[in-house]
């Protein structure tokens, strides 16, 4: 089971260097894993070249039985857990990153005060990302905004959450704008890939063939930042509110109604057993947001 875990890990990743630092072990060790196993099978299962690493034929049909025994291997862990009614373990989660910075550090408190047998591994990514993930096996449970549309996961819809405006404050005394008003300002949003990007195209009914007066940004600290240069205005979730715009030269407003809101929620493998405790772990997101948004609305 180790040299198949660290074989999965090559396969993946493509490169001795990066999957020892996943499988937290040297590269010749790695190396020398790989070869018994190939010793094992009687066959290569890689080409090795100065900087790169290649499948062979009969090593790609092998990852993929091999990625497929190991998701089996862990639900089987997951089943015993399940089995015990005991919250323990590794628990891999993801968020995306319009999310974890604002809900990650005080959930994971929570949870390790809660359930200090539980050992968390958290991920921040773009939902494409979370969910190639879930359905490799290589995260347990994601939040991130929904729906979802794989018929292979299962969602729990957890709490809503309104987009703000963030405008220039010379712009204080102005008119909020509604969705037509925000379609002739110069709009910044994050980088494709983000949903939340998407979102906001959506709300303004915008086409996201990227016009000319959208900038983008990274993150939404970069975005904060830039609209306090004067550069234009963003949306950004309620949760960040407090985080990003701190001392920044801008001025914050709620969009007339009805508002825009994103469905934040929590999915993962509808193959995977740990369903109740993941219901467990959703409550406790749940409240965590909930006194987040106390705190805001204070």
């Amino acid at each position: 089971m180790k040299q198949l875990r660290y074989f999965d890990a090559l396969a993946r990743l493509g490169h001795f260097g990066r999957a020892a630092d996943a499988c937290a072990i040297s590269q010749p060790a790695l190396s020398v894993q790989i070869k018994e196993l190939e010793q094992t099978i009687g066959a290569q299962l890689v080409e090795r070249g100065p900087r790169s690493v290649r499948l062979t034929g009969l090593g790609a049909e092998f990852a993929a039985r091999v990625h497929e025994i190991l998701r089996s291997v862990d639900e089987l862990g997951a089943l015993a857990r399940a089995s015990g009614g005991v919250m323990a373990g590794h628990l891999r989660i993801g968020m995306i990153p319009t999310i974890a910075p604002y809900l990650l550090p005080k959930f994971a408190a929570r949870l390790m005060a809660k359930f200090p047998d539980l050992s968390l591994h958290p991920r921040e990514a773009i939902t494409e990302k979370l969910l190639a993930g879930l359905r490799d096996g290589q995260l347990d449970a994601a939040v991130l905004a929904l729906p979802v549309t794989d018929a292979g996961l299962t969602a729990l819809p957890l709490f809503d959450e309104e987009f703000i405006l963030v405008r220039p404050i010379a712009q204080a005394q102005d008119p909020v704008p509604d969705p037509e008003g925000l379609r002739k300002m110069r709009l910044l949003l994050l980088e494709e890939g983000h949903c939340f990007r998407d979102q906001a195209l959506d709300f303004c009914s915008i086409s996201a063939a990227r016009p000319r007066d959208i900038m983008e940004g990274s993150s939404l600290s970069t975005l904060v930042r830039m609209v306090g240069a004067g550069i234009g205005v963003t949306l950004i979730p309620e949760m960040a509110v407090p985080y990003e715009v701190g001392s920044e030269q801008v001025v914050t407003a709620h969009l007339p109604a009805p508002p825009p809101t994103r469905k934040i929620g929590m999915v993962w493998r509808r193959t995977n057993p740990l369903a109740e405790q993941f219901q467990m772990i959703g409550a406790l997101l749940q409240e965590t947001a909930g006194q987040t948004a106390s705190v805001l609305a204070g």
